[in-house]
């Protein structure tokens, strides 16, 4: 059902196709209806809130305000959420990469057609609420708090979830693994007390590749930010992540960078939120 899902979304950026609108209807149920299917018996709650809420099914007439080029990044942005959310729902066959001393877990797997991804799944003492407005309201701040990123610019806007972004990271200790760029179409979705980051790698005219900087490429990505259920105060912080750095770099080493970088991020964005509160609380004095 995923692959016929996929080419049916896909078709839509065929700019012969892109005003079907009876096209676009039944691509939109197919998404929700692979969702029904990926929620199967017993969902964990946010697969149950993601099929309750029809978090991929938008209007038809809102999709109607955009043009052709807009609704390719909304529909490239949607896929990487709906992608993103089976692999996250499917909890066999993953391996632990590393526990943390304060059990901050990176988890992998290896995928048909997309290879080794990684699962970070950290409680980070802050409500998804504030969480959300510092990775997504205040995206293009990540380069004053995480060090692994050098910057992030929004280059386009397209309604309320979707964005291109261009993101540079840093290079690693020793050089290790140099300096990359990604540009990314992200969706953004907040359903209930749930909120989702979902991207993957595209193209954009305001940002072609640049001279002495390697063109990573990413996805499906995706951040899931939920209550804990025993103290609401809290997140539950899921974050999968699917990098092709490109290169001549050995697996093993990409592997320890890339659950390294996920562990790191835990650490800054816990610091960052700490720090916002802190200076909430001197404000307040």
């Amino acid at each position: 059902m995923l692959p016929a899902t996929f080419k049916l979304c896909a078709g839509i950026s065929y700019r012969h196709m892109r005003n079907m609108t009876g096209l676009r209807k039944n691509a939109l149920a197919a998404i929700h209806q692979e969702l029904n299917r990926l929620a199967g018996p017993g969902p964990s709650n946010w697969i149950s809130q993601v099929r309750r809420s029809s978090l991929l099914s938008s209007r038809i007439q809102e999709e109607e305000e955009y043009n052709e080029e807009e609704m390719s990044y909304v529909k490239q942005g949607e896929n990487a959420l709906q992608k993103a959310i089976s692999i996250l729902s499917e909890q066999d066959g993953w391996t632990v990469e590393t526990v943390a001393a304060n059990g901050d877990k990176v988890l992998s797997k290896v995928l048909p057609d997309i290879g080794k991804v990684f699962k970070l799944e950290v409680v980070l003492e802050q409500r998804p609420d504030n969480l959300y407005e510092e990775l997504v309201e205040k995206m293009e701040q990540m380069g004053e708090w995480n060090p692994n990123v050098k910057q992030v610019k929004i280059l386009q806007k397209i309604g309320q979830d979707t964005m291109v972004t261009h993101e540079v990271s840093a290079e690693t200790p020793g050089n290790v693994v140099g300096p990359r760029d990604f540009v990314s179409v992200r969706c953004a979705k907040r359903r209930g007390s749930t909120c989702f980051l979902a991207g993957m790698s595209t193209q954009h005219p305001k940002m072609p590749e640049q001279k002495g900087v390697v063109r990573a490429e990413n996805g499906p990505t995706c951040i899931v930010m939920k209550p804990c259920a025993e103290d609401p105060n809290k997140t539950k912080f899921t974050w999968l992540l699917s990098l092709d750095l490109k290169g001549w770099i050995p697996k093993t080493i990409i592997n320890k960078v890339l659950s390294q970088t996920q562990v790191d991020f835990a650490n800054h964005l816990r610091n960052r939120m700490a720090n916002n509160v802190s200076m909430e609380m001197a404000y307040a004095c």
